[in-house]
Formats: C-alpha cells, structure tokens, sequence
C-alpha cells in the first residue's frame, strides 16, 4: 500500500480514466432520453397497451431515483473502481435484456434492472473523478467534460434514439448500450487505480437504506402518477404522505446512528445543499422542455425522429462551449455563485424566448436561439455545480456526496415531467374548449394550436423555475470564496479559509492532494 505522501502525486493515468467516466456517464444519461422515441415502435411490438407504456419510463425512474444513495454509499464501502466496473456489467447485461424482449413484462424488468445498476456506476463514475482530480485547475477542466456530458447527454439521447429506431429498429436503442459499457468498463478496469485510504471501512446503514429507498420511490412514483391520473388520485396523494413520512424517518435515523448512509454533515453543508437544489430546480425546467420541443418539432412540425434529433444540436454545441470554455475557464477564478447564478439566468432567457412559440413559427428564428442560449447557460452552471457538489466532502463520503447530485437531477426530472406536463394538458384543454365554443373553423388546426398554447404555458412556469434555481444559487452557494482558493486552505488553520470554512474542506487536500 503506498504512503500517504505518495498520495500527493497526481495519478498519471487519470485523464485517460476521465475518459472511461465520461463514457459510462453519457450512456447512463442518454439513456434517460433514446426510449423516449423508441416507445412508439417499441408498443405495438410488445402489445403494450397506452395504460402500461408509462412503466417503460417510471420503472427505470423509480429504480435510479430509489438506490442511488444506496448505491453511493455501497461505493464508499466497496471500492469506487469496483462498484464502476460492477455497474457497467450489470447494465449492459439488463440492456441485452430490454433488447431481447418478448412481452411487456421483460422490457419492464430490464428497464427496473437498467436502473439497479445505474444506481450503482453513476455516483460511483463521479465520486472517482473526485477523488482523482484534486488539483483546482485540473479538477476544473474534468468537470467541464463531465458537466457537458451530463447537460448534453439527453439530447444525444435523443439523436442517437431517433437513429437507430429509424434506421434499424427500437431494440437498437438497447442493444447500443452493451459496447459502450464493455469498452467503459475494461478501460476502467486496467486503467483506474482508485486513491489508497480514501474507502469508508465502517458499516452499512441497512434501515438508512430501506428509509431512503421508500422515501424516494414514494416521491417519485407520486410525481409519475399525478401526470396520467391526476394530482387529487388518492394513490397519488397516498404516495406524497408515504414520502414524506418514510424520508422524515430517514433524517432522524440518519442523526442518530453511528455509521449514517447519508452523513447529514454532507447534506446540511451551505455550499452543497445549494447546490442540490438549485441543479434540481433547473433539471425541473429542462425535463419538460426536452419533452414539449420533442412533441412540438414531430407533431406540430412534421419532422421525422432523426430530424428531430439533430435539431437539438445547438443545444448540445450551447452546453459544450458553456462547460468547457466559460465554466472550466472562469472557475478558479471567480465565486462558484457567479457563474451558477448568470447561467441559470441565461438558460432563462432562452426559455423565455420559447413562450413566443406558434404553429407557424421558425425553427431558426426562435427555437435555434432559444437552444443555444439554454445550452450556455446550463452548460456554464452545470460545470462548477457538479464540481462544488463533491468539493471539501472527506473521501470517505465523496460516493454518497456523489449520489445526492445524480438524486436531485433524478428526482427533478421526475418532478419536472410531472408538473410541466399536468400545466400543459390544462392549458392545452382550457384552450381548446374556449375557441371551439367561439366556433373554430378547422379542428385539426384548432388541436394545433391547443397544444401549443399548453406547452407556451408550461414554459413560462421553467422560466420562473430556472430563474428560482438562479436566487438560490446566488443566495446559498459559496459564499464569497472562489474554487481557486482551494490551493490557499491546504496550509492549514491559519490560511484562507475563512469563517464558514469546515473541517471537511481542509481535510480533503492533505489526503488525496
């Protein structure tokens, strides 16, 4: 085992290890999205009726979204590497599962398996990027890439997607997965060498992790469920009251017991809950976008899936150059906040501009610069979020820290879906109910222009929501100290911590540095 001082040198395979993560990452997350345009083919094939298509979606959410504290923690325990590497096999195993389907019950299995294992490699993928990129100024640049990947991955979902179920068909959307998680995981394999002493030798908080899962499988099936039965369905309103007493349960379990799943220092922590929320606010505004562009270019448009795909390119372009080129370069320099809370603030005004949306509207004239200027946006505050969010966490806690990111964006999404969608359908149905007593001339055209009219109205709740998720950034998130002064507290009590600097934030240089 090598000396702690040993540790102080960067690991020389680690941007060859940025690689592998960064792999596995987009996998994880375009996956969210590539089903989306197979379901369609995907449903007849199978005989999935409408009331049951949901469950392709909802069984791959609730599994994430329930297991991912779970799975954080399992990575503190077991090894970062191992649970990575673990978790790329399980993934493509349930993915040759999904792909290979004869019946609605076995796309469902694989798709809840998919998210078992999801669970396990992406707090375990961002964790090791923690652990292994401690320098500030190098730190900053593997979270660029991954803070593009992780904005950028649903949309190359959503290309990749309209592809393969085009030019082959929906079981491709499956079958892609299992090169992608074999080529990550035998990189990761002989080229991640995993930071000695940084793994959590204590024990597993089985009630945290019973608590935890409940909690957030009620949360998010609740979310699931009020979009196709309403939010005054009784199992939808049961679920939020089982959610909330079962995750109140896990706070006060969590302050009791010894080896804590979810140490509450990780999550009380002013710089790290801001983060959690405000990543979770926006990811509320950018689900239901992805959604309504996806209806609004293919229904209302008449693009095929491909089309559709590759007109979320500037998105994509947008979140690249605000992560790696304004993100990455202004992060040592400035406080986190002043690049979290413009971005958000950005991407707002992007979103702003898609309230202006009509049947006859130009792709070029308002969604193009609409997508760009999201795409800037959340790319910019993407990037030094993610980087915060596992940033002054001890090692032995950087896979929960990890898990409580990859939670927010999960159980946002889920939430995102749910509330944008239930505002659209009211809207779209309100409208349409308004002009047809005024007596409409064309239905098709009027069944058109309701549906506009719902998503208009469900964009202008993003806006407000990103521009929520802006104020907390500002209010909350590091608080008057850049990312560069990292380098300043590694000196010791005397340095330039400051009066809201933790013990954790001084800890974490001297053994991983």
């Amino acid at each position: 085992m090598p000396k702690t001082g040993d540790l102080r040198l960067p690991d020389p395979s680690r941007w060859k290890a940025l690689a592998f993560i960064s792999l596995a990452q987009l996998m994880v997350v375009l996956d969210a999205t590539i089903v989306n345009i197979a379901l369609p083919h995907a449903q007849p094939a199978l005989g999935i009726s409408d009331a049951n298509k949901q469950w392709v979606i909802t069984a791959y959410a609730l599994a994430f979204g329930g297991l991912l504290l779970f799975g954080g923690r399992i990575a503190d325990l077991w090894g970062r590497k191992r649970t990575f590497v673990v978790g790329l096999i399980g993934f493509a195993l349930a993915s040759a599962l999904g792909g290979a389907a004869q019946n609605q019950g076995m796309l469902f299995g694989s798709r809840a398996l998919q998210g078992v294992f999801g669970a396990l490699l992406a707090p375990a993928a961002l964790s090791l990027l923690a652990v292994m990129f401690t320098d500030t100024r190098e730190r900053a640049k593997a979270f660029g890439i991954y803070g593009a990947i992780a904005g950028g991955g649903g949309a190359v979902g959503l290309i990749l997607g309209g592809f393969l179920t085009q030019a082959l068909n929906w079981r491709w959307t499956f079958f892609v997965n299992i090169p992608f998680a074999v080529l990550a995981a035998a990189g990761a394999y002989f080229v991640i060498r995993e930071p000695a002493g940084s793994r959590n030798r204590s024990s597993l908080d089985i009630p945290g992790v019973v608590l935890s899962a409940l909690g957030l499988v009620s949360l998010v099936y609740g979310f699931t469920r009020a979009e196709s039965a309403g939010w005054s369905d009784g199992l939808t309103i049961g679920s939020f009251v089982a959610s909330a007493v079962l995750l109140l349960a896990f706070v006060v379990t969590e302050a009791r017991t010894g080896a804590p799943l979810l140490p509450l220092r990780v999550l009380l922590d002013r710089n790290r809950g801001g983060v959690y929320l405000s990543l979770g606010m926006a990811v509320i505004a950018m689900f239901g976008l992805f959604l309504f562009l996806t209806y609004y270019l293919q229904i209302v448009k008449g693009y095929s899936p491909i089309r559709t795909g590759f007109a979320f390119l500037p998105m994509i372009a947008g979140m690249i150059t605000g992560s790696t080129q304004i993100g990455a370069r202004l992060m040592t320099r400035v406080p986190a906040r002043a690049l979290m809370g413009p971005g958000f603030l950005v991407a707002a005004v992007g979103m702003l501009l898609l309230t202006r949306l009509e049947v006859g509207s130009s792709y070029t004239g308002v969604v193009l610069p609409a997508q760009l200027l999201l795409g800037l946006g959340m790319g910019t505050a993407f990037m030094p979020a993610m980087s915060l969010a596992t940033h002054g966490v001890e090692p032995r806690d950087s896979g929960v820290a990890s898990a409580m990111v990859n939670t927010s964006q999960q159980v946002g999404g889920a939430i995102g879906t749910a509330l944008l969608n239930t505002v659209a359908a009211s809207a779209a149905t309100a409208y349409a109910t308004s002009h047809a007593a005024l007596g409409a001339a064309d239905p098709e055209v009027l069944k058109l222009q309701s549906m506009v009219h719902g998503f208009t109205a469900a964009i202008w709740w993003a806006v407000g929501i990103l521009v929520l998720a802006s104020a907390i950034a500002v209010t909350f998130v590091n608080a008057g100290r850049p990312m560069a002064s990292t380098t300043a507290r590694t000196s010791g009590p005397g340095g330039a911590e400051g009066a809201e600097g933790t013990e954790d934030e001084v800890r974490i240089p001297v053994v991983a540095h």
